[in-house]
């Protein structure tokens, strides 16, 4: 038993990010605090030590949630922490259901999936992890705490995301599941949250420019004009949704980041990666698509005056069209936007990717450490 100088007795909690890529920013802004959290929902008589570590870069998947937690248990062992917490951005499942996390009094280490708890992870992970916290201190018959006046099932009352408890009372296993329907949409959009669709944004700058430069082109043909004059809004939602789906397509194929299944990545897992890549790309370049949109329509209005416009189409133009020369534009120029995409440095691009993790700086000096 670990004592401070002040005669509290001090108990050392590790949170461990695994990959140290989204997760290790969970971390760094939940160690921030954790410690008064702890104090103020656990015991105020404990000195509360956090400390922060990186997991793998690249976590075994064919383990689960299993290898997860051993993984957090040799660290655990290893720096000498009383208890271990491990977010990870995986998804993971039990009794077929989205898995949101689990506790093990025998390894003394509990697991948090940031994807399950959907668009608010962070607030969630903050009202958790103290009560997973002493959760764990209780199940492994700690002494220097008194035992949780909270039974595991009444945490669902308490996170969102938790719809209901599984696990061996005697063992002081418990897994905390979400539920089947809303749970998995939670999943998912959970993942599009942790794989940030805002870096895979910046990351199409090249793409951008091109679109931009293929859009001013187009803007100079009066063919163009025309032909947005002559389709109707239906064909042009379709040319624009195809020219989305052709983008995204040609990224994942000339970056190659379509996950297949292998010895270590189930079926079902690729399955969600890829889901996750998907939807990242495709609100990636919807965003990106508004903004070419918004400069098409400044640079249509400050280029073509009306009367030329006027001219072309031999009849009275009014704002809308400058709107559907802007949309149509827009949507043609996506595919040239695909070329320049072939330009963009590939671990940015890959970036996109749910399942790569790029080895962060000082990931060697960690892990050496």
């Amino acid at each position: 038993m670990t004592h401070s100088q002040q005669g509290r007795p001090e108990i050392v909690v590790g949170v461990v990010a695994t990959p140290p890529d989204y997760p290790a920013q969970v971390v760094a802004r939940l160690t921030a605090e954790l410690a008064d959290q702890l104090s103020e929902r656990v015991d105020a008589d404990v000195q509360w030590t956090v400390r922060e570590g990186w997991g793998d870069v690249a976590p075994r998947r064919d383990g689960g949630v299993e290898a997860l937690l051993d993984d957090c248990a040799r660290r655990r062992k290893d720096a000498r922490w009383d208890v271990a917490i491990c977010l990870t951005d995986l998804p993971l499942h039990a009794e077929r259901v989205p898995l949101v996390a689990q506790t093990s009094a025998r390894r003394r280490v509990a697991m948090v999936s940031l994807p399950a708890l959907g668009l608010r992870q962070l607030g969630t992970v903050r009202a958790a992890v103290p009560d997973l916290v002493s959760r764990l201190l209780t199940d492994a018959s700690d002494e220097r705490v008194p035992p949780a006046g909270w039974e595991p099932a009444e945490l669902a009352s308490r996170v969102g995301a938790i719809s209901r408890v599984v696990g061996e009372a005697d063992a002081g296993e418990w897994g905390y599941v979400a539920s089947r329907l809303t749970g998995r949409v939670r999943l998912v959009t959970g993942m599009v949250r942790a794989n940030r669709p805002g870096r895979a944004l910046l990351g199409l700058s090249k793409l951008l420019v091109g679109a931009f430069g293929t859009a001013a082109v187009a803007l100079t043909t009066s063919t163009i004009w025309q032909m947005g004059d002559a389709l109707g809004g239906l064909r042009l939602t379709v040319v624009m949704l195809l020219g989305l789906t052709a983008l995204v397509a040609w990224l994942i194929v000339a970056h190659d980041l379509w996950e297949k299944p292998d010895r270590e990545t189930s079926a079902e897992l690729a399955r969600l990666f890829n889901l996750g890549t998907v939807l990242t790309l495709a609100l990636a370049t919807a965003v990106s698509y508004l903004v070419l949109f918004a400069g098409t329509v400044l640079a249509a209005a400050l280029l073509i005056d009306t009367s030329v416009l006027e001219q072309t189409l031999q009849r009275t133009v009014h704002v809308t069209d400058y709107l559907i020369l802007a949309w149509i534009i827009s949507s043609l120029a996506t595919v040239g936007g695909a070329i320049g995409s072939g330009l963009e440095d590939e671990d940015t691009v890959r970036a996109a990717a749910y399942g790569y993790h790029p080895e962060p700086g000082g990931w060697r000096d960690e892990k050496n450490a």
